[in-house]
């Protein structure tokens, strides 16, 4: 029985570092792997070994990819001048079905925060500052989230990137202060990448 209760308890402590879930939701999911078909509890536990085996991060981008490249940086019909600059994979997600950006994305992979120790070393900032510095772009779109954070990762990209020949634009402010790209209404995000603006330095 001692057993029994570690290996629940182990289970538990593993369910309660996912985003969102408090310890009485990781107990339910505890038992619930308990009382599940073996067979479907399996297929799940192979979906994530797969997961975390086979996807990696685009070496260009930074987006989630199967391959070196992502399939947005193998599309040659892509229009490689302007990069939009967006915190995580889901956000990048969530602009391709706007259906109206045909540019190319950088993924931030986080923002800044001091409060959780993040800081510019933390991102992929530097990569980003060497993609601009080939000369080939001349647009970059801050698609941050509207929050402190987010607007504070844009303006230290953007002082950072000041000396070169770029111009930097911003989503219109159509998207609510403080919310989350990848929760926001496909339409609202198509019109805030119409309507971007200058980025005031």
């Amino acid at each position: 029985m001692a057993d029994l209760t570690e290996s629940i308890k182990n289970l538990t402590t593993l369910f309660t570092k996912l985003p969102g879930v408090g310890k009485k939701t990781a107990e339910r999911f505890a038992y619930h792997v308990l009382i599940a078909k073996k067979d479907d509890i399996l297929a799940l536990a192979d979906a994530i070994r797969e997961v975390k085996t086979n996807i990696r991060y685009c070496q260009k981008c930074f987006n989630l990819s199967v391959n070196d490249l992502c399939d947005v940086c193998r599309d040659e019909s892509r229009n490689a001048s302007q990069i939009c600059v967006v915190e995580q994979p889901r956000d990048l997600a969530a602009l391709e079905q706007t259906g109206v950006f045909h540019g190319m994305y950088h993924v931030l992979l986080g923002r800044l925060s001091p409060t959780d120790n993040i800081g510019p070393d933390d991102l992929t900032i530097k990569e980003l500052e060497k993609r601009v510095a080939t000369g080939d772009v001349q647009e970059i779109i801050m698609a941050t989230n509207p929050n402190i954070e987010g607007d504070a990762t844009a303006f230290y990209i953007t002082r950072l990137l000041h000396e070169y020949p770029v111009k930097i634009t911003r989503l219109a402010r159509g998207v609510t202060s403080g919310s989350v790209l990848e929760f926001v209404n496909k339409d609202i995000l198509r019109d805030a990448l119409e309507g971007r603006q200058n980025y005031n330095n």
